[in-house]
């Protein structure tokens, strides 16, 4: 499904080879620590756009979170500066992304398991999929080529702004236009995009559902976020050494609900024996990041949300630091350094300005929450209600400031 879907240009899907090496190479160019660095002010000026639409809109906090994280990636990536409610960049990239997820998961279509089905027309019994094939297929491509597009007509015109692509583009224009290249940047762009962006979306919404039903974790993080930093200002990414406890409750965000619950499935290409498991060639491997996250012998009473497994009996961070959903080895997830970025400063900036509970209805009863997670390879809560107000008049007055930054 796959390649019937169109999603045979994203690197996270590409056997291992010198394809694979050229796009991965670029992922290393623009995303290693160094680079991931240069992105925190676009980072920090989409999370302060954040704050100023839970202010005005808290009721629309799952739309809102969904537009920072494709905002950041959106004017990272292409300069482009998504609208706040519905942009149709977003749109696009979320029914791509889902369609994909909906048939990945090996036994998801019928064509996973016996690959000669992609031969046969649709009309025959079974095949309906190659239906659906086709018109996940013109979204992938729309998603594709709809910002590289706006990219290349603002550079025509003048009126790019600085982004990935652009710069991209721009070498590649110097070395004298070569259209294999700018293939590989439209589809590394493509999925820094798309995958950027959904799993991000999936980690926030966990934030939100995690401190409405545990209102004093909430308020440990926030103590410590006014002794350490204050009430005179909003957090900055230099404050992350100094708030071991936003640590561990970003950690443990990362692994009560982990985006990608079963990670991506991957095959040998050599057979292998493993802990004296012969596994042959070809072999689908399935990483149960879950079943990793939930080990009892690690993590002890593993469905409990509780940061304080990752300190010692001494009081410090403990060095459990790795994310898993992130994958592993020479695929480990290279957006990982953004994408902890992202995340990290997004939690810590709304825990210094608001206060996140359960909602309420007409008789002033709690409305309980017991949000269900969607299928498919990567996660989500499903929808569900939350109150959300600033923690003081001073708090609100620094997200309405940030206005003028």
């Amino acid at each position: 499904m796959t390649d019937l879907i169109g999603w045979d240009f994203s690197v996270v899907l590409m056997p291992y080879t010198e394809k694979w090496r050229k796009h991965r190479r670029l992922f290393q160019q623009f995303f290693r620590p160094d680079a991931a660095r240069t992105y925190r002010p676009i980072q920090m000026t989409k999370i302060h756009d954040f704050l100023r639409g839970l202010l005005s809109r808290p009721e629309d906090f799952v739309a809102l979170y969904k537009t920072v994280a494709a905002a950041i990636i959106m004017a990272t990536m292409y300069g482009y500066q998504i609208e706040p409610i519905e942009d149709h960049f977003v749109t696009l990239s979320e029914e791509a992304v889902k369609m994909l997820t909906d048939t990945f998961l090996p036994g998801a279509a019928a064509v996973n398991a016996f690959p000669f089905l992609r031969h046969l027309p649709g009309w025959l019994p079974g095949c309906g999929f190659q239906y659906f094939a086709a018109e996940c297929r013109k979204r992938t491509e729309e998603m594709q080529q709809g910002p590289f597009d706006f990219v290349k007509e603002n550079m025509l015109e003048g009126t790019h702004t600085k982004s990935v692509v652009a710069t991209l583009l721009e070498v590649n224009q110097v070395e004298g236009g070569s259209y294999q290249l700018e293939q590989v940047i439209r589809a590394f762009s493509a999925t820094a995009y798309a995958g950027g962006a959904d799993t991000t979306v999936s980690s926030l919404g966990t934030f939100f559902y995690a401190m409405a039903v545990h209102p004093e974790i909430q308020q440990k993080a926030q103590s410590e976020i006014d002794n350490v930093i204050g009430t005179h200002r909003l957090p900055e990414f230099e404050d992350r050494p100094s708030l071991p406890y936003i640590e561990a409750l970003y950690r443990e965000v990362m692994r009560w609900k982990p985006v990608l619950p079963l990670g991506v499935a991957h095959a040998t290409i050599a057979d292998d024996i493993y802990e004296g498991y012969f596994i042959p060639k070809g072999a689908t491997i399935i990483s149960n990041i879950w079943a990793m996250t939930h080990d009892e012998s690690i993590y002890p009473e593993p469905d409990r949300f509780n940061p304080d497994r990752f300190f010692t009996a001494d009081g410090e961070l403990n060095d459990d630091d790795t994310v898993l959903a992130f994958g592993f080895g020479r695929r480990i997830c290279v957006g990982r350094h953004t994408a902890d970025a992202t995340v990290w400063a997004t939690i810590t900036s709304v825990l210094s300005a608001f206060t996140i509970a359960k909602a309420k209805d007409e008789a002033g009863n709690e409305i309980d929450i017991d949000p269900v997670y969607s299928d498919g390879s990567i996660s989500h809560p499903q929808p569900f209600q939350c109150s959300i107000a600033p923690r003081s008049e001073l708090a609100q007055n620094l997200v309405e400031a940030t206005a003028d930054l």
